[in-house]
């Protein structure tokens, strides 16, 4: 922690001393108190909710690993924020800004990130595709305007607690069920119609979905995309899916290999591409979660999901099963 120049110059007189020179020519420099930057510990935490507060001319200590910045009116991401490379945790709640850079995946220690109450209107795939897979636990996007999130969010395998309230949700990602380590989901006040199949995987100790208009299911009235008989993009997709037949940009185009990883899986365990049956079903959330904040103001626990079918045969077992359970 001490001056570097000061301390070679100390070191250099106790060697000469230490060899018997004279002590009137040792190059000894006078005492000066020390200042409180030499001896103070590095700063780790700031926390500014105010514009006036919010620092113009100064850099932020590249020692923080807490960082908080509401009520700024931030409209972006202060670049200077983005070298911060211990951050733990960053919170940029209730500001103005639109747009997530790329370069905040470059965060590779950030555990916590807040953007609750902000402009946002899209999270980025090349975020969930960065350094955060690994390191983001809690992620809170509420009061934002998202729609959707991308396809690679379920790539975010380290997420514990995830808060999406109060967006414009119209579905939540198809294969959130990767999402392993997730304990703490909220999506209340979205516009969630359904819930999507790979949601069954879930395994939750608190779940909030209240005030999503979710429609009513209804099995006897399925959506039929099945072509009889498969192409052979088809046949060729299920077995590379069902045998795990390893594929890549390097063997596939992209955009097939993107079509592989969300596959959809029907009820039999087989996979399925763009010839299926869809229905919804219903599914009380407390089979993935422990504790379930009410769907409606009518003490209901149950959500409509998504549900898959590979072919008629398929299809109409369920169906038999279904008529004989109400019936």
């Amino acid at each position: 922690q001490a001056n570097v120049i000061n301390l070679k110059t100390f070191l250099s007189a106790v060697r000469l001393a230490h060899q018997g020179s004279d002590t009137g020519v040792l190059p000894l420099s006078p005492l000066v108190p020390a200042k409180n930057s030499d001896v103070e510990k590095p700063k780790t935490k700031m926390i500014i909710t105010s514009r006036r507060d919010y620092p113009l001319t100064k850099s932020f200590p590249f020692s923080l690993e807490h960082l908080q910045t509401s009520y700024c009116k931030l409209a972006r991401i202060d670049t200077r924020v983005l070298c911060l490379k211990k951050l733990r945790k960053l919170d940029l709640s209730h500001n103005h800004i639109k747009q997530l850079p790329a370069t905040l995946g470059d965060l590779v220690c950030l555990q916590e990130l807040d953007l609750h109450d902000n402009h946002l209107e899209a999270f980025s795939g090349a975020l969930c595709s960065s350094g955060l897979q690994k390191s983001l636990q809690f992620l809170d996007l509420s009061q934002n305007q998202i729609q959707a999130l991308p396809i690679e969010f379920c790539q975010l395998r380290g997420l514990v607690q995830l808060r999406l309230d109060d967006n414009a949700l119209l579905r939540l990602p198809c294969r959130i069920g990767q999402l392993s380590h997730l304990r703490f989901l909220s999506a209340a006040r979205n516009k969630l119609p359904f819930l999507p199949s790979d949601f069954r995987r879930l395994c939750l100790e608190n779940l909030d979905l209240f005030g999503n208009p979710f429609e009513q299911p209804n099995p006897l009235v399925p959506n039929i995309q099945l072509k009889i008989p498969l192409t052979l993009l088809e046949c060729a997709a299920r077995a590379a899916v069902n045998h795990r037949i390893p594929y890549g940009c390097h063997l596939l185009p992209s955009h097939l290999c993107k079509d592989l990883e969300v596959a959809k899986t029907c009820r039999c365990g087989s996979a399925c591409l763009s010839s299926f049956i869809q229905i919804t079903v219903t599914m009380n959330l407390h089979h993935v979660a422990h504790t379930v904040v009410l769907v409606d103001n009518m003490g209901g626990t149950e959500a409509p999901i998504l549900c898959y079918f590979c072919s008629l045969d398929c299809y109409s077992q369920f169906l038999d099963r279904h008529l004989q359970s109400n019936g």
